[in-house]
């Protein structure tokens, strides 16, 4: 297959076109920037900026379109317009954060969608990114048809190349050993993808043209912050390595965040990150076990990500500070 990936050199996009050259696919990528990465060697380039000028595109055909990047619903009308019926299946990514709150663990694909108050919306924020996301599904559905689209959701994605710096923050940590504070609760919902699974079943979705709507998450729920924080001291942490779990309201008055404590819900129960993926695992989604994941991810950032990204977490000096005022409450 002739596969074109509007993005596709960093982490949710590359374990995707990774895939699809492992599958003996003829890949494309269409991006603004350059990369010296021997996996793309040999392969076509098309380096332009997805806002501007898109006429690269013209008489070129592919089976199979996957847009990793798009953000504005006029980036979905550019590039449908750009594509002029010529790409194929088209698979757009898409967020968990499409979705209004739901009330508990186990939401469908069918569950609500948050709406943005301003159609005219242009800047991406934590606020709209969600509902800039659910215009983004709408116009792709009005270019490409429901038969000629595939839209995945992801929830937070992880695994080697992660450049993020949230998930690779805590394997960094526990790798670390010693006494690790861990904010609670300790069943708070959860729910992480690999991105190389992820990549996997994507190319599969373009193979076999399938459509329709999917959460792209793991595992099916219960599945708590817990599970995971233990799955990676299973994988990398020392005999030393001890789990702290600290009130969640407790840590809230003390400032503590999600960019201090990286993926912590501060104690909330944030039910999109305990949905049902059984609609994607009956469409061929499957997942490796965690510990695998934590495992190579630890490798990748041993290999290729010395320094942490900047931005998640905390010293060590203040992560010892505050252990030690947990421990000597009253």
């Amino acid at each position: 297959m002739r596969i074109l990936f509007i993005g596709g050199t960093r982490f949710v996009g590359r374990a995707m076109a990774e895939a699809a050259l492992a599958a003996e696919h003829d890949v494309t990528l269409l991006h603004r920037g350059h990369t010296d990465d021997p996996v793309f060697a040999d392969v076509e380039h098309l380096h332009v900026d997805r806002d501007g000028d898109l006429r690269v595109l013209d008489g070129r055909d592919f089976d199979a379109t996957v847009d990793v990047c798009a953000y504005l619903p006029r980036q979905v009308d550019s590039l449908a317009a750009a594509l002029g019926g010529r790409g194929g299946h088209h698979v757009f990514v898409s967020t968990m954060s499409v979705y209004d709150e739901p009330g508990g663990p186990g939401a469908a694909e069918d569950a609500p969608l948050v709406r943005l108050d301003d159609a005219a919306t242009e800047q991406v924020t934590g606020e709209t990114y969600g509902g800039l996301k659910v215009r983004c599904e709408e116009q792709a559905e009005a270019a490409y048809g429901k038969t000629g689209l595939a839209v995945i959701r992801p929830t937070y994605v992880i695994g080697p190349h992660d450049h993020t710096g949230r998930f690779t923050w805590w394997v960094r940590r526990i790798a670390r050993g010693g006494e690790v504070l861990a904010p609670g609760p300790y069943d708070a919902p959860m729910q992480v993808i690999d991105a190389r699974d992820q990549g996997d079943w994507t190319v599969k979705l373009c193979e076999k043209q399938t459509s329709g709507v999917f959460n792209s998450v793991s595992p099916t729920p219960p599945f708590g912050f817990g599970d995971l924080l233990d799955a990676t001291v299973r994988a990398v942490g020392p005999d030393s390595t001890q789990l702290t779990w600290a009130d969640a309201e407790w840590l809230n008055e003390r400032g503590e965040t999600y960019q201090s404590l990286p993926l912590w819900t501060s104690g909330t129960n944030e039910w999109s990150l305990a949905a049902d993926p059984t609609k994607a695992i009956s469409a061929g989604l499957s997942f490796r076990p965690l510990t695998e994941t934590v495992t190579d991810t630890w490798e990748w950032i041993q290999r290729d990500q010395p320094e942490p990204v900047g931005g998640w977490g905390i010293s060590a000096e203040h992560e010892s500070q505050l252990l030690a005022a947990w421990a000597s409450r009253k």
